[in-house]
């Protein structure tokens, strides 16, 4: 009854982050595509064999990419949005970055365009690009790389599992474009991409594939009856067009619960089972599953950081090894993507917290050691009683709890949860003492950190420059943006936070309760890595963490100056976080000490306050029947964040990259004064939600998207405007970016704010308001 290891992903930017300046270099134009292509490889090889080295029995391939699975996959299809022109052939990797960034490489004469949306995958923080449809979407096998894959993982002596996204979860997660005509329905083409995936199946088959992951992540999803039958339609299609490839069909982040019934009926050779989100149904999973088909039993965490416990997971293991016949393979939960490289590189932890990390380098070591437990090598013993004594110091370490954390815990209200008077009249009297323009103008928060701004940091954390030299550097850049933002005429102004490495670390390195690493990066999307934090105990908050920065930003000039926060539910959601707990009272933790800090700033006359929840809609579980206590309390986390200000100061959140329809009701219940949004790249669609919903309080729609490099023009910008305002009240709506501008250089910001700012005095002549 040998039991196999198997992952599901690895990580894609390799150890030191290199596919990730790879990327930049190449669209900077300081490295050629060969070169890039070359890193690609490298990294890959390097990822298999280390796999292997580690005793993973089935290894992926194609799950590495230059930017996400999702457009990996709509190339593969030959489904490019149809303002991108292409040769209709192979999709090259000009027309591939155009569709992620709307421009490729600087070097490249392709015309800029408009980027695709992105959204983010089921409940991550990682990003994919939408597939578009409509009633002109066409498919053809447009890509090599999958074989490419295969092929080269099979030189070095690899023989692989190709991974692929399934057809009914790439429809479910696209959407139909407005030049769809009325009535289309992307599920109207699942025949015609059918062919395309016998086709795919039917390239492995030639190369010598006996066995593909599929991914259809949306059986943990609630199912509508369209999609059941897509599901049925699709896998007796591959069934019987190529019957020799073995299918392991694979579910993750959630449970099966109903869609069991229907995976286990499908004719593939085997099914995966999330044993992390879906523990409880694990055995009655095993008991029905049938013992001749592969069970893939996801036991090792891809989403968190904590060692696993490898007592408890053999003791699953063992419940149904016996079941299956050689059919069981022990896994990741999902994709390792979600989860640092290596703890290899880290020197600054201490031991005992070290102890209790796993990053994807060691998960592949778990796996190994769990394989020889469950198969009776006695071999692993040594390295089981060593994760015992871990296991049990994080348990019982007196780092983790904090009574008066606990005790303030206890103390909140219902009063706690609400602002002093209804937003009507905290509207008028803001507008009375701010005095804004129709459409003014602001930005999101952050400006660009350029070298130097890195480099000073750098300097400072090796002690190369003091405190003060520090703090003065800090200073100058934040004069000189103030100056900047005055000069474009911007109204409401931020202070830059050059200060600031990442809006959760940032928070996170000076909260009791988190700990940091120095190389647990991860992808967000494209080239954009995050190095999130991780909470291992009660958090508080021993001081202010921005009064100082706001506060003299705001001592240099004569307009305002927002003070910049993130919210609880987005440190939460943005970091590792502890699995001890309800995740519920560490995000009120969280609440009470950026409500510490809001207090603050108002008391230091800062009397604009953004509070950036981005990640709402990201934490939204995946099943629906969970979602009103979820938001119940995630509503509340921010809401005991905010509510203890004065009318007159004004709150305001953002959110960028979600489909707000589902939480509109729990996103007017924030009660922020302000949101602003990310609109841009849907062109307003994304403002629907808000205008169907009658929101009442003001709003920011974006127009202008940041992830592009590309400078919208102010004709570009008034038509977002006035989209706006033919459907809100003109003076309910702001003018702002999609997002921060960290990321961008300051060439482009420059050109783009000043072309925002103009498009938004422009409508200022054009609109006569009668009432206020």
């Amino acid at each position: 009854m040998t039991a196999k290891t198997s992952v599901l992903g690895f990580p894609r930017m390799g150890h030191q982050r290199e596919l990730k300046k790879a990327l930049e270099s190449y669209w900077k134009g300081q490295s050629s595509l060969s070169d890039l292509e070359n890193t690609a490889k490298e990294l890959r090889q390097k990822h298999w064999q280390l796999m292997k080295s580690k005793g993973i029995d089935v290894i992926p391939s194609n799950d590495f990419s230059f930017y996400d699975q999702v457009l990996d996959m709509s190339c593969l299809l030959g489904n490019i949005p149809n303002r991108i022109e292409w040769n209709k052939n192979l999709v090259d990797w000009d027309t591939y970055f155009l569709v992620a960034r709307g421009q490729t490489a600087k070097a490249s004469n392709r015309q800029e365009t408009t980027a695709s949306e992105m959204t983010k995958w089921f409940d991550t923080n990682y990003h994919y690009i939408v597939p578009e449809f409509d009633g002109k979407t066409q498919f053809k096998l447009a890509s090599t790389k999958p074989f490419d894959e295969y092929q080269e993982a099979k030189a070095i002596g690899i023989d692989t599992r190709p991974v692929i996204i399934g057809p009914v979860t790439y429809l479910t997660i696209g959407k139909e474009t407005k030049e769809a005509p009325q009535g289309f329905n992307r599920f109207s083409l699942l025949n015609s991409i059918l062919p395309i995936y016998v086709d795919i199946l039917k390239k492995f088959e030639q190369l010598g594939a006996k066995t593909v992951q599929i991914d259809e992540p949306i059986l943990g999803t609630d199912l509508n009856k369209e999609q059941i039958e897509a599901l049925k339609t699709t896998y007796e299609t591959l069934a019987k067009q190529v019957p020799s490839i073995q299918l392991i069909l694979t579910s993750y982040f959630s449970e099966y619960r109903d869609n069991f019934a229907l995976a286990k009926s499908l004719p593939v050779a085997g099914i995966h089972i999330d044993a992390v989100r879906a523990v409880d149904e694990v055995q009655n999973i095993a008991s029905l599953f049938p013992q001749d088909k592969t069970l893939s039993l996801g036991i090792i965490d891809g989403r968190n950081i904590w060692k696993n416990n490898l007592e408890k997971s053999l003791e699953t293991i063992k419940s149904v090894q016996n079941q299956f016949k050689g059919n069981l393979l022990i896994s990741t939960s999902c994709s390792l993507l979600h989860s640092p490289f290596s703890l290899s590189t880290e020197k600054k932890l201490d031991d005992e917290l070290k102890s209790w990390l796993s990053f994807s380098e060691q998960k592949l070591e778990e796996l190994a050691t769990l394989a020889k437990l469950a198969n009776g090598d006695s071999s692993a013993n040594e390295a089981l009683e060593i994760n015992k004594k871990a296991i049990q110091s994080r348990k019982t370490s007196a780092r983790i709890h904090n009574p008066k954390v606990q005790a303030r815990m206890a103390k909140i209200a219902e009063s706690d949860f609400h602002r002093q008077s209804p937003f009507a009249n905290r509207q008028k009297k803001q507008q009375d003492i701010f005095q804004l323009p129709l459409f003014p103008t602001t930005t999101i928060g952050s400006f660009p950190q350029t070298q130097d701004v890195r480099e000073a940091r750098a300097k400072f954390k090796k002690g190369e420059l003091s405190q003060a030299q520090y703090d003065q550097f800090i200073a100058e850049k934040t004069i000189e943006v103030i100056k900047i933002q005055e000069d474009l005429n911007i109204d409401v102004l931020v202070h830059g936070e050059f200060e600031r490495n990442d809006m959760v670390e940032y928070f996170g390195e000076q909260l009791q309760g988190f700990a940091f690493t120095e190389n647990g990066w991860v992808q967000s999307y494209g080239s954009r890595c995050v190095k999130p934090p991780f909470i291992f105990g009660d958090v508080s908050r021993p001081e202010p963490m921005t009064v100082q920065w706001s506060k003299f930003a705001q001592d240099h000039t004569k307009r305002i100056m927002k003070g910049m926060l993130t919210g609880p539910i987005t440190i939460l959601q943005w970091s590792f976080v502890r699995d001890d707990q309800p995740r519920k009272d560490t995000t009120y933790q969280i609440g009470l000490a950026i409500r510490d800090e809001v207090a603050d700033l108002e008391k230091a006359g800062i009397t604009m306050i953004q509070i950036d929840e981005p990640a709402i809609r990201e934490g939204l579980p995946i099943r629906r029947d969970q979602w009103n206590t979820y938001l119940d309390w995630a509503v509340k986390s921010f809401k005991l964040a905010t509510c203890c200000v004065s009318d007159e100061t004004q709150i305001h959140t953002h959110m960028c990259y979600s489909e707000f329809n589902d939480i509109i009701k729990a996103i007017a219940d924030l009660d922020a004064d302000v949101i602003s949004i990310e609109t841009s790249r849907s062109k307003m669609e994304l403002l629907d939600a808000f205008v169907n919903y009658n929101y009442p309080n003001e709003v920011g729609p974006g127009v202008y998207d940041i992830h592009s490099p590309r400078i919208p023009t102010i004709s570009e910008m008034e038509e977002l405007i006035v989209k706006a305002k033919d459907v809100l009240p003109v003076r309910n709506i702001w003018i702002n970016p999609d997002c921060g501008l960290k990321t961008r250089q300051w060439e482009d910001v420059k050109a783009a704010l000043k072309n925002m700012v103009i498009a938004a005095e422009n409508l200022r002549k054009k609109v006569e308001v009668t009432t206020v």
